[in-house]
């Protein structure tokens, strides 16, 4: 049977073929092929079930985006405005309806999150006409936070500069064209008149006085929030975005961020996407002179489109890195039932998707995944997370998935039998080596008030077996929405710590804002959470003591070290959906392993608006960590401008930057653990690093860029290889110097990479 169909699909398109020469042939002669053209017709069914068969798996996969996209359209979709936008005009042609007070006010809404800020104005200005008091504290809030949002357009978008949306605003980043916020801060203060309890008004018109230059000694004195524009005595240079100045030109909303190398020529490049399946891929080429060029056309992953977050990985070993697409986060209905997408690195500057062909088909909201040699065959695996539990989707069931890999470009789901196929909301996934056995563990954060420590017991028949420790280990405690975690040694003790932001809000984020900086007694909300390795098996959670118990509210985030002491510090990118959600992105400095400083408002890095993917990264083999992040949030109408703030150099600190090469271990020795050993000042100390991208939302690169102090040499370098656990040591390195490293050879390569200054 399978034979006769096969032949019979043959038969169709020789027969195919025919009609369409003789067809062709007509229209050349003039005639109407009135016969011949019945018979196209009747073949089209054929012709669809050809082209079925011979689409190759990379345009199955785009198909299958397109034909979801086109299904996102739909007023059902929490992440579709437009559609929302078209209801409210229907209702509004309805007789008798065409001034609706609450269609009216949903509409204006709506046009924020689609970007026409005009429209919306106009809408709320026409509605401000009315004499009903009640019906304007209904829509008040919306209408300044309108004209604040037509501020940010005609400033920091249409004429945006280096400081632009830069909290605390101040010199170039003060609004040309003050219109908005000057009509912003009317309304505002009319609210807090009649509200003055309302916090998240305060915050707003705190922040319009700000974009005006008139803070803090025009604030009404009754609504001021002092000390907003105070920067910290640490001794910080600030940042300074030049990602327009190198070619990175990129409006988008949020998405992901991969820093690093792929082409293979030494320089850090860069990668993006966006969460719609409307909004492209980007790939920026460093041009190893300062500058970087846009391939996303000639690379392919222009035509790949989704993905709130990416990570890159090494799957098949050859290399070069590969890309990891995640799509559905957030989006409930059955929206959310989107598939990720492995695009492979051909080596030759493009890129194919061969997610079908690799076994990884499937359809579950997810932003959160994790690459490691969970079963130590010296091959990279994948762990999924999938937001699976309370999350308003009973289309299907949604656990998170293990897939192992089989060597030859394919992988095999085995999460039931590893006992890892976890049912929760999940947002966030690290893995690490927590204690030191040589297994790769699973950590997971979740927005049910759920957190999950998996310990790796070892493989049977290469399958790992996790055990769910979470209780025994001591961070079961904890019961908020959580996000943004990793796992890294934050105080270089040997032992990895793990790293969780908070994210539960019942109010704009705003509101927590203006009550941390007035002193005011607020909720458990939107920090950060640090547990202390106990070299137990256990966890000490240690934020208030070494400084981190602030409001943060982190969506993206990842860790570098800014000022090469060997400490990891932290930039967080912040926000929600919500429009009145306009905060600085956070970045804290870490002080010798003991404590963290907040020094956003000294840095230049607090940019207001919503903050994902970050990578730190020598983009300029300066040995200097600057940090890109992609901006913009969930809606059109929170598009914005993404960063790449440059790093100025904070002291005369070296550096050493190290890339390995697996041979029995994964080829991109993700998982191996590093100990660089050093004389700084006197004192013998040791740095600590596993090689991976970082945070769980946004990829720095995967060579290990290390601050040493004022060490003049590096002692002793070790390798620990993963899955292999074979261990090297190299001695008395030079300071300053790109090394290579490859599993087995005693001698270390150098790279000579040329150090640029950004134009």
């Amino acid at each position: 049977m399978a034979r006769l169909g096969r032949l019979n699909l043959i038969n169709a398109e020789h027969m195919l073929k025919n009609v369409i020469v003789r067809f062709i042939a007509t229209l050349g002669s003039g005639k109407t092929p009135m016969k011949l053209h019945a018979k196209f017709l009747f073949l089209i069914p054929a012709l669809s079930q050809i082209l079925a068969c011979r689409e190759s798996p990379e345009q199955k996969m785009i198909s299958i985006i397109t034909d979801l996209n086109r299904k996102d359209y739909n007023s059902r979709n929490p992440f579709c405005p437009e559609a929302k936008v078209a209801q409210c005009d229907s209702l509004l042609k309805v007789p008798g309806r065409e001034n609706d007070f609450y269609v009216l006010n949903t509409k204006a809404k709506l046009l924020l999150e689609t970007g026409d800020e005009k429209q919306a104005v106009a809408i709320y200005e026409k509605m401000g006409t009315g004499n009903d008091s009640s019906k304007r504290d209904l829509f008040e809030p919306d209408m300044g936070l309108a004209y604040m949002r037509l501020g940010e357009r005609t400033n920091c978008m249409l004429n945006h500069n280096r400081m632009s949306c830069t909290y605390p605003i101040r010199d170039n980043a003060i609004h040309i064209n003050q219109t908005g916020s000057r009509n912003a801060i009317a309304v505002y203060e009319r609210i807090l008149k009649k509200h003055p309890a309302d916090l998240e008004s305060r915050w707003m018109l705190n922040i319009a006085y700000m974009t005006l230059g008139r803070y803090p000694d025009s604030v009404p004195k009754p609504f001021l929030i002092p000390g907003l524009n105070k920067t910290s005595a640490a001794q910080i240079k600030p940042f300074t975005d030049m990602a327009a100045d190198v070619g990175i030109k990129l409006n988008s909303r949020a998405g992901g961020a991969i820093a690093d190398d792929f082409n293979n020529d030494g320089y850090i490049d860069l990668v993006t996407s966006g969460t719609e399946l409307d909004d492209h891929m980007h790939y920026f080429q460093n041009n190893q002179d300062g500058a970087f060029i846009d391939r996303s056309e000639t690379s392919g992953l222009l035509k790949f489109t989704g993905g709130l977050n990416i990570q890159q990985t090494d799957y098949n070993n050859d290399g070069k890195m590969d890309i990891f697409v995640l799509r559905g986060a957030w989006k409930k209905n059955g929206f959310g039932n989107q598939p990720a997408s492995l695009l492979r690195n051909n080596g030759d500057g493009t890129f194919t998707d061969v997610t079908v062909s690799a076994g990884l088909l499937f359809y579950h909201p997810t932003q959160a995944a994790v690459w490691a040699d969970f079963n130590n065959d010296g091959w990279l695996d994948v762990f999924v997370g999938t937001e699976g539990f309370n999350n308003g989707d009973s289309v299907n069931i949604h656990r998170s998935m293990l897939y192992i890999n089989n060597h030859n470009g394919t992988f095999k789901e085995v999460s039931h039998q590893a006992h890892c196929d976890v049912m929760s909301y999940v947002k966030g996934v690290t893995s690490a080596d927590f204690n030191n056995d040589g297994l790769p563990d699973i950590f997971i954060s979740t927005m049910d008030g759920r957190k999950y420590l998996l310990k790796n017991k070892g493989s049977k028949v290469g399958v790992p077996d996790f055990e769910d420790i979470t209780r025994q280990s001591g961070i079961a405690a904890n019961t908020n929405s959580t996000f943004t975690t990793w796992f890294f040694d934050y105080n270089n003790d040997g032992w990895q710590d793990i790293l969780v932001a908070d994210y539960k809000f019942e109010a704009p984020l705003g509101y927590y804002s203006a009550a941390e900086a007035l002193g005011k007694p607020i909720p458990n909300a939107g920090n950060i959470y640090l547990y202390k390795n106990n070299h137990d098996g256990t966890f000490a959670e240690v934020s208030k003591q070494v400084g981190l118990d602030k409001v943060v509210f982190s969506m993206g985030a990842n860790f570098g070290d800014i000022d090469n002491d060997g400490f990891p510090d932290l930039y967080f990118g912040t926000g929600n959906p919500d429009f009145g959600s306009l905060i600085p992105n956070k970045m804290f400095r870490n002080v010798e392993g003991q404590r963290f400083e907040d020094i956003t408002n000294i840095s230049g890095t607090g940019n207001l608006q919503k903050g994902h993917g970050v990578a730190f990264a020598d983009f300029r083999n300066r040995g200097l960590q600057d940090i890109f992040i992609e901006m913009g949030g969930a809606y059109a109408g929170d598009a914005y401008t993404s960063a790449l703030y440059v790093n100025p150099g904070q002291n005369n600190n070296n550096w050493i930057s190290i890339k390995a090469e697996g041979t029995k271990c994964n080829k991109a020795a993700i998982g191996s653990r590093l100990k660089i050993t050093f004389n700084d000042n006197g004192v013998k100390r040791s740095v600590y690093r596993e090689i991976n991208s970082g945070g769980s939302f946004g990829s720095s690169p995967i060579q290990a860029e290390i601050g040493v102090g004022h060490a003049g040499i590096v002692e002793e370098l070790e390798i620990i290889w993963a899955g292999s656990h074979s261990v090297q040591r190299f001695h008395n390195l030079e300071v300053n110097r790109f090394y290579r490293v490859t599993e087995g050879n005693s001698r270390v390569g150098q790279a000579k990479l040329k150090r640029l200054n950004l134009m």
